[in-house]
Parts: structure tokens; sequence; C-alpha cells
């Protein structure tokens, strides 16, 4: 098992539980990959991968197994966004309002194009959409100023990218997973968590898998034939396996030293990089506050910030930003002045996150998809080659990019790694 995030670790109980010998190997100190549950800033916060939902049904089934609890951050009581260079304050109600209209009619045919969200590429005509960007389908509305700006910022936040490098199709998978309904994407993309953090989730699995598993051992080549692979790892250590789980980012696995190599559309799809390459800010400042949310638009370097955790004398928001090149979460200033867009009244104290982009173990945020990915690439990347398999959030069917995802690939490769090695027994 390369890699040792949900999908990973997922692969490796199922594994196990078939009386298989599995071996985990982690690059990084710690278990997760994306999903990482830090002590920062007071509280513990969510460095990668946070939010979930009971429409997500695998990681649901996850919670329900190990009876982990959910909650979720503070209701809103203030909203802002823009108008022009305007800032406008109202409610959560009546920002839903202002964006209801330009949300239905960009998603209207949302079941049309993807009936089935677990069977995303059902649709035979599917690549005649999978050809434009959300960024195409929302200037096709030709909404008034404050409406655009609004269901742009709104995009920016589910897509962590510039919304003309992210493909509609994402979107309508979203919306498909909800069936067809863009409030209840809204909430299951972005409201509800772990009350102990995503870290009792990989703590959980992990008390569960009987395998043995090694952080801080990067491979750095396959070698693999008819009859099994050889790993070689960056200290010069070689492993022998009969069937090899690979889980690295849609970025990343590009990288990898495969021989023989890799077949040309997984290769192509890690050149030309996912659409997502955003940022995510953890802010504190000084309290008390009232819970807020706010939108700017595309072009801010942060378009979305929220309330995520209420003190007495603070309170941490969550923020989004299109472009990680845009701002860095670390920087004081830059994240203050990125606030002043909305208001001047918060006193920032602190500021932290992770720079996923020059992780070089993710190079990626969550996965959303370029235009023509979807269709050209998905089927290629699920599919096993020989002796090795791929098990991804980012090669998922249902809720690709999130927890669910990882979890949706790890049943699915375990499912077939299992039946083909106990009938080859």
């Amino acid at each position: 098992m390369i890699g040792g995030g949900i999908a990973g670790l997922i692969t490796a109980r199922e594994l196990s539980r078939s009386s298989l010998r599995v071996l985990v190997l982690e690059a990084r100190d710690r278990l997760g990959g994306r999903v990482w549950t830090d002590h920062r800033l007071g509280r513990d916060l969510e460095i990668g991968g946070t939010w979930l939902h009971w429409v997500q049904p695998h990681v649901w089934a996850e919670i329900t197994r190990y009876g982990l609890e959910v909650t979720r951050g503070p209701r809103p009581e203030e909203a802002y966004w823009l108008a022009g260079d305007e800032v406008r304050k109202g409610t959560l109600d009546g920002f839903m309002e202002l964006i209801d209209p330009g949300m239905r009619r960009l998603l209207a045919d949302t079941m049309r194009w993807i009936p089935r969200p677990d069977q995303p590429l059902a649709e035979p005509e599917l690549a005649e959409v999978d050809a434009c960007s959300i960024q195409d389908k929302l200037d096709e509305l030709h909404l008034p100023v404050e409406e655009r700006q609004a269901n742009e910022a709104a995009w920016v936040g589910h897509f962590n990218a510039p919304l003309d490098e992210g493909a509609f199709t994402s979107g309508l998978r979203w919306t498909a997973a909800t069936a067809g309904s863009w409030h209840l994407m809204h909430e299951a993309s972005a409201v509800f968590r772990l009350a102990t953090g995503t870290r009792s989730l990989v703590e959980a699995i992990v008390a569960d898998v009987d395998a043995e598993i090694r952080t801080s051992t990067e491979v750095r080549r396959i070698e693999h034939d008819a009859e099994g692979a050889v790993i070689t790892t960056a200290s010069g250590e070689q492993i022998h396996a009969r069937r090899v789980v690979v889980t690295l980012p849609h970025n990343i696995i590009g990288d990898l030293d495969v021989s023989p190599a890799l077949c040309a559309e997984k290769l192509a799809a890690s050149k030309e990089k996912t659409a997502s390459k955003g940022v995510k800010a953890w802010i504190r400042v000084r309290g008390p506050i009232k819970p807020f949310f706010a939108y700017s638009s595309a072009s801010h370097p942060l378009s979305v910030v929220r309330t995520e955790y209420l003190g007495d004398d603070d309170a941490v928001l969550v923020a989004f930003g299109a472009d990680a090149q845009k701002i860095s979460p670390d920087d004081l200033d830059a994240v203050r002045a990125a606030l002043r867009v909305w208001r001047d009244d918060l006193e920032v104290l602190e500021v932290t996150g992770h720079d996923w982009m020059s992780d070089p173990y993710s190079r990626e945020t969550w996965l959303m998809h370029r235009p023509h990915q979807l269709t050209r690439y998905l089927q290629a990347q699920q599919r096993p080659e020989g002796v090795l398999h791929f098990a991804s959030s980012d090669n998922a069917n249902l809720w690709a990019g999130f927890i669910d995802g990882a979890i949706e690939s790890g049943l699915r490769v375990a499912r077939e790694l299992t039946a083909q090695l106990t009938a080859s027994r």
C-alpha cells in the first residue's frame, strides 16, 4: 500500500480482514494524507479535509461503525458580500435568496447530464458539457453584477480554484450527488464536521487495521510484471509484493518512477494537474464577535470567510481563496488586508494553514477537474495496470475529492484485490 491516507487505510483494513499480509508505506511522518487535524490557534483545526454529511454514504457508514460524534460551527448571524466595490450586509437567508436564481439556472440540467452520480460517465454525450468551465456557464447567465459576484464567490469556495480553470462537470457532480438540490449540496460540502476531528476517524481505522504500517517511508520506484512488483524506497530498501495499491493524488502520481510506465491517460492527467490550487486559512480574531460569513469575488485573495469557533474573548475563522500564489495562510499582514475587503473592525491575532500546493506529497487541495478531464481520464485512472491498483478520493465516482470518495475507492480496490488473491490461493 503506497500512501497512508484514508483511501490507503481503508484498503488495508479490508484486505487484512481477508487474512492477507498488508504493508502500508506512508511518506509523511503522520497518517491521514490530506486529512489532518492539528492543534493550532488554541483549537484542534482541520488543516485539510473537514466536512461530511449523511448524504455521503461511505463516510457516514464509518461514522456509524465507530460511533463518532458530528457537530457544526456556529450559525451565522450576519452576512457580508459585495455589489461591485460596495459591501452589503444582511443575513444568511438574504444571501441565499440573492444567489438562488443563478444557482437554479446554472444547475437546471444537472440530472440530465449526470442522472446517476455513482456512475458519472453514464451519459454518452457528457463530453459536450465537459468541455466547459464553470466560468463559461456562469457567463452565459448574464447575471446582474451583485448576483454574479456572489455566485462566483460561492463557487470559488467549492472549487478552491480559478473558475475559468474548473470544469462545469465538477459542479454538476456535487449537485447530482444531492439529487439536483444546490442548497443540500452547499450544506453537504461545508457545514458538518467531526466533533473530535478527522484525527478520530483516522485513529479508529488504524486501530482496526491488522497490518504493518510505516511512516516516513517514501517510495521512489516501482518495477512490476505479471508476477508481482519490487518497490524501492528513498532509503534504498527493496520490498517485494504480489500486488501494489497506489493511493497518490492526481497531481503527483505521474512523478512516481514506474516501470513499465503508467498508461498515457494517467500520465497526461497528472501533467495537466487538477484545477484546485487554492488556499485554506485559519484566522484567530479578538472577540467577542457575532458569527458571520462573507463572500467577496473570484478575483480577491480570500473569496470566502466564515466563523468556525467562538470563544469568550476570541473567535476562529476559516477562509478560502482560489489561488495559493495570491496569499499565504501564514502571512498575517496579507490576511489582515484580505479581511478588510468586508470589514475593518476585526483585530487579527494569529493565522495559520498549510500550503498544499507546495507539499511534495499532494501538490493539490481537493479534486476539482479541469474541462475534459472527467471524460478523458477517469476510467483510466480507476483501471488497474497488471499488479498495480489505484485507490484515491481523486478517482472516486460519487463524492470525488471528499473523505467519502477516499473510502469509496478504498472499498472498491479492496474488493477487487480480495477476489483476485483469494481465487489464486
